[in-house]
């Protein structure tokens, strides 16, 4: 554990020196923990006492054109340990390909720099060329000892959405622990709002996200529902994908993907009024198949 804690430790700091085209300055990567530790100290109230039982605060926002979900939480993983595994695009592979949305992720390296091709689809096994394709841009915008900040961002996606953006921020707060800011957003035209509409409107309506707006007249929570409770769903799941996959590093390699699939559906299952989609045994076979499949169409892009 001392070795890995090493190397991870000095990935971590020699991310610190790479160039200014990748990394933010020292100044302003420092002023971005600082509002991030900030923003933790705020928090503390509501992720230590919230409908989720856990160290984890929700929000989401709906514009005109676009929706973004926020979430914070702290997580039982040192940062240098969880800052050597997300920053790298191969790894966040790994957590696109737990929602059970995600049909392939392929990672690559070029003169414009790094990208993830992610193909979304059905919620059932679909084959790849039946999936919408998009590709990424991926960016780690800071990295130090003290802070990360990694960007994925597209400019084009599904149902005629665009400008894609997930981002997460981490910062240590000692004891082994990490506090970070989950974000994903998109953004749609009129097209593109009138079919998440219809999709709302049939096979999606009856769902809901996880804002409470008051209570139902029999005294249940009356949750939040349209697009601000689809870009709560979806944010959920890719925090807690992100949850999984660190997580399952402390198993041996080769049982890190049963691990982080198990760890995934049980997180998901924990709210079954928002994210209940697929029976274990369905989810396991599907994911399990789709992981073949990639390995098999590892070839040239």
């Amino acid at each position: 554990m001392k070795k890995l804690w090493a190397a991870t430790q000095g990935l971590a700091i020699a991310l610190a020196c790479l160039g200014a085209g990748v990394v933010q300055g020292a100044d302003s990567a420092a002023n971005s923990a600082a509002m991030l530790r900030a923003r933790y100290g705020q928090l503390q109230p509501k992720l230590s006492q919230n409908q989720f039982q856990s160290p984890l605060y929700l929000e989401s926002s709906e514009t005109p054109g676009g929706v973004t979900g926020d979430i914070y939480a702290l997580i039982n993983s040192p940062f240098a340990l969880a800052a050597a595994a997300l920053n790298e695009p191969a790894r966040w592979c790994d957590i696109l390909m737990l929602h059970l949305n995600t049909k392939y992720c392929r990672a690559s390296n070029d003169s414009h720099g790094s990208a993830l091709q992610v193909n979304i689809g059905k919620k059932h096994e679909q084959p790849v060329d039946e999936a919408y394709r998009v590709d990424f841009a991926y960016r780690i915008a800071a990295a130090t000892p003290d802070y990360l900040m990694v960007m994925l961002t597209a400019d084009q996606g599904p149902l005629s959405t665009h400008d894609y953006r997930i981002i997460l921020e981490a910062v240590p707060l000692g004891n082994g622990r990490t506090f970070i800011h989950f974000t994903y957003s998109y953004a749609y035209g009129f097209s593109g709002r009138l079919a998440m509409q219809a999709y709302l409107g049939t096979i999606g309506s009856g769902k809901v996200g996880f804002t409470v707006m008051g209570k139902q007249s029999d005294g249940r929570a009356l949750y939040i529902d349209g697009m601000r409770g689809m870009v709560e769903r979806n944010t959920m799941r890719y925090y807690l994908a992100i949850e999984a996959f660190l997580g399952a590093l402390s198993a041996p390699p080769q049982a890190r993907l049963e691990k982080s699939l198990h760890d995934w559906f049980a997180a998901v299952e924990r709210y079954p009024r928002q994210l209940h989609e697929l029976e274990q045994g369905e989810y396991l076979d599907m994911k399990r198949k789709e992981h073949l499949r990639q390995r098999a169409e590892a070839g040239p892009l």
